[in-house]
């Protein structure tokens, strides 16, 4: 048993990722395909044919339109703290909050 809060299957990547999604202010550097390999890691990313992808986590589906620049813009932060901090993650005193990981 580990004792770091961080969860195993995130690397440094994604937990910079996630700390990104959860500045307050909401950051507006957090680039596109990060937030994809995030999501990836903590759930399921599947591309429609219209372009968007599918993105489930936890219990929750949602449909993101890639962006048109590198970087996701305020709303879509908000959309995926929502998602996130529903399935269990989230920031808290600065440290990682992740569900704890079933055996």
């Amino acid at each position: 048993m580990s004792s770091s809060s961080e969860p195993v299957h995130l690397n440094n990547h994604h937990r910079n990722t996630l700390r990104q999604l959860f500045q307050h202010p909401a950051g507006h550097n957090i680039e596109w395909h990060a937030v994809v390999s995030l999501l990836a890691a903590v759930g399921t990313v599947d591309e429609r044919k219209d372009g968007k992808l599918a993105v489930t986590v936890g219990s929750e589906t949602e449909f993101l339109d890639p962006p048109a620049d590198k970087d996701i813009d305020t709303q879509m932060v908000v959309d995926l703290r929502r998602m996130l901090d529903s399935a269990g993650y989230g920031i808290e005193g600065g440290d990682i909050n992740a569900p704890e990981q079933k055996d």
